[in-house]
């Protein structure tokens, strides 16, 4: 295994546990879920003020901390333990990662400050009618006009488009695809709020209608750009995942801890106990591979971020659904229950399963990066 985390990680953790654990309780999170914005604005600049979470991977020069991926990798595991609701991936992860990568300079002075002091909130816009998270599903065509471009057609599943100020989009020039900075209060974009699995993550579908819209990068660049991004993207939610995870089991051991069943707890009984075990080796080896992806993101020599990330994304995204799946056959009838807190995470599982794309979707480019 990679070594990634040293004593100012574990400081850090400790750091982000207790936070989240009084500002992202099961109580609060049922409160956002009932919410449209799905998250609370107040807190939101709070976390930016105060921890300075939104610039931890924003380049210095730009406004942020100018951390690697590794701190971000801590805080996304305990925001996932705790299925924190907040525009925090599609901001951080995604929109300011794109940012970053694409080394536009005009843009990056004008985006990223405000992203990291949590004034503005981003996403990608990037999936289309096909549902394909690859570079295949990009059909839409930018428009060349005399102030610059155009964007006419819908993308969805835009993680929490319905709030976010600005978007990255992408779309075909010359047949190759580009990115493009698009604001949300520009004439011609609107976003719809869709109803999802998921309550505690929002997802919308978002439309342009001759929106007016600014290259980012160089025309024809962007697939170098967003591609690189997606496999980042997916290590992070595989941090989120692992986060995930563990609080599932966590959550199982002390339900077989204190349910009483012929005169014992449940725990003692050999089904349960097996159970519980092969996930906890599960969720031990899913931790394991996140680190390595996260080396892998942060710059380490002798990794290969396109072989790993697929292999992450995919083992991570399966231990989590195993793990929420598991949680709820210890909790028995009662666990998928709408006041038990199982099915939150089960849901959670489910649906990220399936965004960035589904594990065999990773498989196979694992196995196309190795040659096979």
């Amino acid at each position: 295994m990679v070594a990634v985390f040293s004593e100012d990680h574990v400081s850090l953790r400790a750091s982000m546990k207790g936070l989240f654990a009084q500002h992202s309780s099961e109580s609060e999170v049922r409160r956002l879920m009932a919410t449209d914005e799905g998250y609370d604005p107040v807190l939101w600049r709070q976390l930016a003020a105060g921890q300075e979470l939104q610039g931890l991977v924003v380049p210095e020069e730009f406004g942020g901390s100018g951390y690697t991926w590794v701190e971000l990798g801590v805080v996304l595991e305990e925001m996932g333990r705790a299925l924190f609701c907040g525009p925090y991936f599609s901001t951080v992860v995604l929109a300011a990662t794109c940012l970053v990568e694409s080394a536009d300079e005009s843009a990056q002075k004008e985006y990223l400050p405000r992203v990291a002091s949590g004034e503005a909130i981003g996403s990608v816009a990037f999936v289309e009618a096909s549902g394909r998270w690859d570079e295949a599903g990009v059909t839409m065509e930018a428009k060349k006009v005399a102030a610059g471009y155009e964007l006419t057609g819908q993308k969805f599943y835009v993680l929490d488009g319905h709030v976010a100020d600005f978007f990255v989009v992408a779309a075909r020039t010359s047949g190759e695809i580009s990115l493009f900075i698009v604001d949300r209060e520009s004439a011609g974009v609107s976003a719809h709020l869709e109803e999802t699995l998921d309550q505690t993550r929002k997802l919308a579908t978002v439309t342009f209608h001759d929106a007016p819209a600014r290259l980012l990068g160089a025309e024809n660049s962007g697939w170098s750009i967003l591609g690189r991004v997606l496999k980042l993207a997916g290590i992070a939610l595989a941090a989120e995942q692992v986060g995930g995870a563990q609080a599932s089991l966590d959550m199982a051991v002390d339900y077989a801890k204190t349910r009483i069943q012929f005169g014992q707890p449940i725990g003692a009984f050999q089904a349960i106990k097996h159970m519980l075990a092969d996930v906890m080796l599960e969720v031990e080896s899913a931790r394991s591979a996140m680190q390595v992806g996260l080396a892998a993101a942060s710059g380490h020599e002798g990794l290969d971020l396109d072989e790993i990330s697929p292999l992450v994304q995919a083992y991570c995204s399966d231990v989590f659904e195993l793990a929420s799946h598991q949680n709820i056959q210890v909790h028995g009838g009662m666990g998928f229950t709408w006041e038990m807190a199982p099915h939150l995470y089960f849901k959670r599982a489910k649906s990220m399963a399936l965004f960035l794309g589904n594990s065999d979707s990773h498989r196979e480019q694992v196995a196309k990066a190795l040659g096979v």
